[in-house]
C-alpha cells in the first residue's frame, strides 16, 4: 500500500464514505468525509486534514462521529498503518476539531479535523 492508499484506508475506517477532496463525486451524499493527501518522509511530520459533512440542522451526529475518529486514533495499536515500504503515524493535533458553518446552506454541519502525520519512509 502506498501513502495515498494508506490516507485513503484510513479515513474509510468510520462507515461513511471518504473522497480526496480533489475527487468528490458530483453525486455524493451527505454524510461523507473529505480529506487532503500530503505525503513526506521520516524527517517532516505533516498535517492530516479531513472536513466531516452531514446534512442535518443538528450538531449531535457530527460531534459523535468526530469522537469516534478521535477515539479510533487514540486506540491506534500499534499507532500506525503499514506501507510498501515503511509505516504511517498518525497522532492527534490541536486543534482537533473545530465546527465550520457553510455558506450556501443553514442545514450543513461541517467538522474540520487536523491530525498530524509522519511518514516512516525513507521517501
Amino acid at each position: 500500500m502506498d501513502k495515498a492508499q494508506a490516507i485513503d484506508k484510513f479515513w474509510n475506517s468510520f462507515d461513511i464514505p471518504a473522497y480526496d477532496e480533489n475527487t468528490v463525486p458530483k453525486d455524493a451524499k451527505m454524510p461523507y468525509i473529505t480529506y487532503s493527501v500530503t505525503e513526506d518522509n521520516i524527517d517532516y511530520p505533516v498535517s492530516l486534514t479531513a472536513s466531516i459533512w452531514y446534512n442535518s440542522t443538528s450538531w449531535r451526529e457530527i460531534t459523535l462521529k468526530t469522537a469516534e475518529i478521535a477515539k479510533a486514533v487514540k486506540e491506534m495499536m500499534p499507532p500506525t498503518i503499514k506501507l510498501d515500504n515503511g509505516r504511517l503515524y498518525i497522532a492527534m493535533a490541536s486543534p482537533y476539531a473545530q465546527r465550520m458553518n457553510d455558506p450556501e446552506s443553514d442545514s450543513i454541519r461541517r467538522m474540520l479535523i487536523n491530525l498530524q502525520a509522519q511518514f516512516l519512509t525513507d521517501y
